[in-house]
């Protein structure tokens, strides 16, 4: 039996572009998902410096100058220090569900930015239930929240985390109610979907004007999400020391600052997403990056943008809204909750029910 060596060569170079293409789309795998996470720890590095910015200017103070330009690399020097700050663990604790919970909280919510649109090919996982993934991946950080008060084996971190978990719950179901509000209106859950169907029309067709109940429900149910003011008592510093982070320091007890501004910069984007249009522009019967393009480098700059704009708009209102407003009582949240939004947010799905039905 004669081998040719022209074939085994030939054979031998196919294995090996087999195996480069392999390699090669793989590695691209991984590239939109290491943009999308450079994009977000940039984008929180961003809002705590404007929530500093603007809590100075409603107290009339001077903010952070000194850390870079502005003091634009505070956020940054401050987790640098707390990365080299001891790590502590409660003798008496749970070590296990101690270091476990910052972990849950965070990667949970991170988890949420796959089903977040920022452009109509700019979305790392288009699903047909993609708003309601996002709800049931977003209930697991206050699960992380427990599993830290209980594990801190402290009295005050466990009420936080019992705080936590019964003021997810309540706002959990008015939130959903608004959002399945929207997907009936929309006829799908898919957030591009959502979008698109927001574009027909422009600025008249977004959600804002035809659920305008919705959107404000939505947007106190948001903010209780996110353990914002006046709805943190889970961490409330005067009852609670400081709640379920009363035993953490170093890098942990920097997670859960991570967690709650990754909360509310992805609660802002599914604002936009689901009542401002998402990247579509404000006039009427336009669509800007159809005006250059929806595929091009300028089109898809323009829509990401128009998104990003929309979202700090809403952090600007949360922002404001945390200097502006005092903190609730518990009995309070939980009435606010249980007694008025959770009935409006009942009776706006069954008014767009009805709506959809009759339009049929």
């Amino acid at each position: 039996m004669i081998i040719d060596i022209r074939e085994v060569e030939t054979i031998n170079s196919f294995y090996v572009s087999e195996f480069l293409k392999e390699i090669y789309e793989l590695i691209w795998l991984f590239v939109p998902i290491f943009v999308l996470i450079l994009g977000i720890i940039i984008g929180v590095l961003v809002i705590v410096w404007l929530e500093r910015e603007i809590s100075a200017a409603i107290q009339q103070r001077i903010g952070p100058e000194y850390a870079g330009p502005l003091g634009i690399l505070q956020a940054l020097a401050d987790g640098t220090k707390l990365l080299f700050k001891e790590d502590l663990l409660p003798s008496r604790g749970d070590r296990r569900l101690f270091s476990a919970g910052p972990a849950i909280a965070v990667v949970s919510i991170l988890l949420s930015y796959l089903v977040v649109p920022f452009g109509s090919q700019l979305v790392l996982a288009d699903l047909s239930i993609g708003v309601f993934l996002w709800i049931a991946i977003s209930s697991i950080a206050p699960i992380g929240l427990l599993m830290s008060g209980y594990g801190s084996n402290n009295k005050y971190s466990f009420l936080g985390g019992l705080r936590a978990a019964a003021q997810s719950i309540s706002y959990e179901i008015p939130l959903t109610l608004c959002v399945l509000s929207i997907s009936l209106l929309s006829n799908s859950s898919s957030t591009v979907d959502i979008v698109e169907a927001q574009s027909k029309y422009g600025f008249l067709g977004w959600n804002l004007w035809r659920q305008p109940i919705g959107f404000i429900v939505f947007l106190i149910s948001s903010l209780a999400e996110c353990e914002r003011l006046p709805f943190d008592l889970p961490e409330a510093e005067e009852e609670l020391v400081a709640g379920y982070q009363t035993e953490y320091s170093g890098i942990k007890y920097g997670l859960f600052y991570v967690a709650s501004y990754l909360n509310l910069l992805v609660s802002s984007l599914f604002v936009t997403v689901l009542y401002l249009g998402g990247w579509n522009i404000s006039l009427p019967y336009m669509f800007i990056p159809e005006l250059f393009g929806i595929n091009t480098i300028f089109g898809i700059t323009i829509g990401i943008f128009i998104t990003l704009a929309k979202a700090f708009l809403f952090l600007f209102i949360s922002i404001a809204t945390r200097w502006t407003l005092p903190r609730l009582r518990m009995d309070q949240l939980l009435n606010l909750g249980w007694k008025f939004l959770l009935p409006i947010s009942l009776g706006n799905l069954l008014l767009t029910t009805s709506s959809q039905l009759v339009s049929l």
